[in-house]
């Protein structure tokens, strides 16, 4: 069976694009709970015609509700779902673990898919997502050939990549840098594309390194079928319908004759849209400044030169049929004639006609018969073969025959166009669970064990997070003072490749051999790996922790504790009902991307083999009001793109006290020591004024 190849929709329009160029499923998102709000998206008026439109084509239809929810909307989403489950949309794509509980909840029978916004890349966290319903998971877009191949081996269930559009330079689900530049977050559908943005390095003329080229992997289609890939995504919910068109019909005809596309079909396909070319940098596992580029003027000279040639795709009249369609006649003497049509997905509808008399002069013919059953015209049906049983002697008119024809194929359209039955469930948010009411402790979190001094340790933390990598290389040292009472988690990487987990294993055995016993976990992923290591597991920002749901959720897989996202205002932090021990990030440079490629490398300054920093003066970029956003290098070349101001909520201190939270956390970057020492006595003897150079986050103006 060839792979399927799912489209972008952003209209009722481009659904029609994606329909005729081919497409065996379309995506789109309909209400405010989907990751392209900017988009004209299907309208409520539209969403059941749509559906109906897809539904007679034999085209599938997965509806984007992939965008991180708080408490009250779940409840204003409640209703989108249980519509969607009436009207038939053959799957939800979902991020928000809270959403996809409810969906469960709701529309037992309705698939969920996990969204590349839950940033799955490994088989961990394929299993992780399938243990929580999910049939299909979106794998990131940085994933290489023999990461793909090693996940659709072990997985026991869909598998869907990315194969044409748009990049975005961070893990999709982990970027937060439009939310903490203009409050327009990316996970809740309004990114405003700040990776687009020129940035300059110290000394150096502004340039885009953070704008990556469109990516295409129409020249690797065998590569992925070998590998075990069920769907082909292309990206672009956000394009004209012709671009639907167009690149559709490429991959369409590429995929069916098991070919790569034509030298014209790719220079199409660039002129379409591309921004200075194709990269297929991460699949082929060649990153660096050759998959970097942008959008230029020349670009969108070329694609309104196509877009006349790309409507004849899909604007002509009639519609070309598309639904291949078995028709079986039956004509007896002195029995009413029967016709059953038959489809390839197994809908079938029969009709009787009055019964063919004896001929006078000329027997009606099979022949004559099949002439007529074959006028499909005006139809999404093509007719094969048909199967005729027609008794010698016997007389029947052609308009007999037409009229029973037209007659079973509007009833096998109506079959076709029905909702499936379905059932509905009952869901309620639950009683609120009081929060905590004692004062909360604090948590240190440090990028190095170089940062920590007597004095910091003497402010007696309840907790201290470190990196994985650097209790190891500091474990005698971290031993001792977890000797004297002190208590460590090691903070797991939020990107692990599985060929990168043997090390990740090796490094947990010896910490835990050496007693260290809590672990902070970073991407779901890792839950199915470390939960059966007997570590205390708390739930770091990368899972995107937005509402009371999605805490339930986690506690299945065996968390203890969670980080709420900070794209969360106070209210809604206050108002989340919290079923195990809550934290919030008080302090520090925010994470506001996470990049397979890395920032400084390919500017020429190379890596420090140590692994704790880039090499050279370019380890920040600077936006054109001059802010400086600092860079760290992460395992496996990667990078982490931090916020150009810190959080200070020193003086706050009274409203966080008032949060139900545990914990607050400081968390220390790009700090020494003495600046250290400084901050936690500001936190913990409370401080009346707020630094220069310093944000509030999203705490008070919260997001879109």
């Amino acid at each position: 069976m060839p792979m399927e190849l799912m489209s972008p929709a952003g209209s009722m329009e481009s659904v029609i694009a994606a329909v005729r160029g081919g497409a065996d499923a379309v995506y789109f998102g309909t209400g405010d709970f989907n990751a392209r709000r900017n988009a004209k998206n299907v309208g409520d008026d539209e969403l059941g015609d749509t559906l109906r439109y897809c539904r007679l084509r034999g085209v599938k239809t997965y509806v984007t509700v992939n965008t991180l929810v708080t408490d009250r909307e779940l409840l204003r989403a409640k209703e989108l779902i249980l519509r969607l489950n009436e009207l038939g949309a053959d799957a939800l794509i979902v991020q928000d673990l809270g959403m996809a509980r409810m969906i469960r909840a709701l529309a037992p029978d309705l698939p969920i898919h996990a969204s590349t916004q839950m940033t799955v890349h490994n088989i961990g966290g394929v299993l992780a997502v399938q243990k929580l319903g999910f049939s299909r998971v979106v794998l990131s877009r940085e994933l290489p050939l023999r990461e793909i191949e090693f996940i659709c081996k072990h997985s026991p269930i869909e598998i869907e990549v990315f194969v044409h559009g748009a990049l975005c330079m961070c893990y999709s689900g982990q970027c937060y840098l439009s939310a903490a530049i203009g409050g327009r977050s990316g996970n809740r559908g309004l990114c405003a594309q700040p990776c687009r943005m020129a940035y300059s390095f110290f000394g150096e003329s502004p340039s885009h390194p953070l704008s990556l080229k469109d990516l295409s992997l129409a020249n690797h289609l065998g590569e992925l079928e070998a590998a075990g890939v069920h769907t082909l995504k292309i990206e672009g919910r956000m394009k004209r319908p012709e671009y639907v068109a167009l690149v559709t019909n490429v991959y369409k005809r590429a995929i069916t004759e098991r070919r790569a596309p034509t030298g014209e079909e790719m220079k199409q396909l660039q002129a379409v849209f591309s921004r200075d070319g194709f990269t297929d940098g991460y699949l082929t596992g060649k990153k660096g400044s050759a998959m970097f580029g942008t959008r230029q003027e020349d670009n969108g000279r070329e694609a309104k030169a196509l877009y006349k040639q790309a409507q004849e795709l899909y604007v002509p009249q009639p519609e070309p049929p598309c639904v291949p369609v078995q028709m079986r006649f039956t004509a007896h003497g002195g029995e009413e004639m029967l016709l059953e049509a038959v489809d390839r997905d197994g809908f079938r509808y029969e009709c009787t006609g009055l019964p063919a008399e004896p001929a006078v002069r000329r027997a009606t013919t099979e022949d004559e018969i099949r002439a007529s059953l074959c006028k499909t015209g005006g139809t999404v049906f093509s007719a094969l073969e048909p199967e005729i049983d027609l008794e010698d002697g016997l007389r029947t008119s052609a308009a007999a025959v037409n009229a029973m024809r037209r007659q079973c194929l509007e009833g096998l359209a109506t079959v076709r166009r029905q909702p499936p039955e379905r059932k509905v469930g009952e869901w309620q948010p639950g009683l609120r669970r009081p929060a905590y009411e004692g004062k909360p402790g604090w948590i240190f979190s440090f990028l190095s064990a170089d940062q920590l001094t007597g004095n910091i340790l003497r402010a007696r933390p309840e907790m201290i997070w470190l990196p994985l990598g650097e209790i190891c290389s500091h474990l005698d040292m971290i031993t001792a003072l977890a000797g004297q009472g002190l208590r460590f988690a090691a903070v797991l990487d939020r990107v692990i490749f599985d060929r990168e987990w043997q090390g990740v294993l090796d490094k947990l055995k010896q910490i835990k051999a050496a007693g260290i016993h809590d672990l902070a976990v970073t991407n779901i992923g890792q839950l199915p790996i470390v939960g059966m290591m007997g570590f205390a597991l708390h739930g770091d920002f990368g899972l995107n922790v937005m509402n009371a749901q999605t805490v339930k959720e986690l506690r299945g897989p065996g968390l203890s504790s969670c980080t709420l996202s900070f794209e969360m205002n106070l209210a809604q932090i206050r108002d989340t009902s919290l079923t195990m021990d809550g934290q919030i990030i008080a302090y520090g440079r925010l994470p506001l991307m996470i990049t397979e490629n890395c920032i400084t490398k390919r500017h020429g300054d190379g890596c420090a083999r140590d692994g704790k920093a880039c090499a050279g003066r370019n380890n920040a970029i600077i936006d054109k009001t001059g802010r400086s956003f600092p860079i760290r290098r992460e395992t496996g070349c990667r990078s982490t793109l931090y916020n150009a101001e810190k959080l200070w909520l020193a003086d706050k201190l009274d409203e966080l006290n008032g949060l139900g939270m545990r914990w607050l956390r400081l968390s220390f970057t790009t700090e020494n020591p003495k600046e250290i020492e400084a901050v936690i006595e500001a936190y913990q003897n409370g401080s009346e004024t707020m630094p220069e150079r310093s944000t509030r986050g999203l705490y008070y103006r919260g997001v879109q």
